[in-house]
């Protein structure tokens, strides 16, 4: 079986992209007629998406103007907030958990609902990223993001998507929710690897510093390998780089001194581990390199302000 090369020179924008996999908790095709409503609610740590495949409305943000939303859209709510979809601003919003739905799949439904006005089709959904490098990377997008049918021909190939999508929707054929499903996945990649290209929030910290040729090479070593014990020096050499001229760029261009970012990369490893996989703290010393769990849990608590085990438990993260 093939297996990646170890020693090959990383491309760190294409692994950080690697890492956006995703576990859907929701996917709903939604058929609504005027006036309609749905609240979202609040899902922290998912992101919510909606694609609108015929018809009109607007998202409902707390404190922000209703922003429309076109047939042929993508919207992101990337933190998970909670929010509204309506056809008009002020319309009645009920919760969508709270409206009858057809259960298609374990994961996919299909809604209806509304005033028997003007026609409405969306595919709307929550996914949750599970690899640290991932969430790291979402929790850089803003607090909402669309991407719109008449942008840039940059971004024909979501725009294909998106017409799959609604293909999909419109057609009904058997398999349609695994299909949807899986573009819908897809669709949420292009977005923000569209958002990287073009953002200038994307342009600096450690997201930015990927598209230098040395730093970036250092931060997909430390994604790599989190367990390896790195030292500055051994960082520097892989680059062929001093250790000074290193240690000086690497601060300058991420934002913070490396062997920091690598505790803190390194202790993020340690809470996807313990609440995804439910690891213990000896088995966490060992994977990440600490000469024991006292060590490593001392470590942990300086870097994320908890306990390994209050972590575990959901307790709120400082970092």
């Amino acid at each position: 079986m093939d297996t990646p090369d170890r020693f090959a020179p990383p491309d760190p924008l294409a692994e950080a992209l690697h890492a956006l996999r995703m576990d859907g908790a929701f996917y709903c095709r939604s058929e609504v007629t005027a006036p309609w409503g749905l609240t979202m609610p609040a899902m922290p740590g998912y992101l919510w998406f909606h694609v609108v495949t015929a018809g009109h409305g607007y998202l409902a943000t707390p404190g922000d103007k209703p922003r429309p939303l076109r047939a042929g859209a993508l919207t992101l709510v990337p933190h998970g907030g909670g929010h509204a979809v309506v056809s008009e601003p002020g319309a009645a919003a009920p919760d969508v958990l709270d409206l009858d739905r057809e259960l298609v799949s374990d994961r996919y439904e299909v809604l209806r609902h509304g005033g028997g006005g003007f026609p409405t089709s969306m595919i709307c959904g929550a996914v949750r990223f599970t690899h640290p490098t991932a969430r790291s990377l979402v929790a850089l997008l803003p607090a909402v993001l669309q991407v719109q049918a008449d942008d840039t021909l940059q971004t024909d190939r979501m725009h294909a998507t998106l017409r799959l999508i609604a293909a999909e929707a419109r057609e009904t054929q058997p398999g349609a929710e695994a299909v949807i499903t899986r573009l819908a996945d897809i669709l949420v990649i292009q977005a923000v690897r569209d958002w990287i290209r073009t953002s200038p929030g994307a342009q600096t910290g450690w997201l930015g510093a990927l598209k230098d040729p040395q730093i970036g090479h250092a931060i997909a070593l430390l994604h790599r390998e989190p367990g390896r014990a790195w030292t500055v020096g051994e960082l520097a050499r892989e680059l062929a780089m001093s250790r000074s001229a290193f240690a000086a760029r690497f601060t300058a261009v991420v934002g913070e001194p490396v062997m920091q970012y690598a505790t803190r990369q390194r202790m993020h490893v340690a809470l996807d581990a313990l609440q995804e996989e439910g690891a213990t703290v000896a088995q966490l010393a060992d994977r990440l390199g600490y000469a024991s769990e006292a060590a490593f849990a001392r470590a942990f608590k300086r870097t994320l302000g908890v306990a390994p085990g209050a972590a575990r438990r959901g307790a709120p993260i400082a970092a």
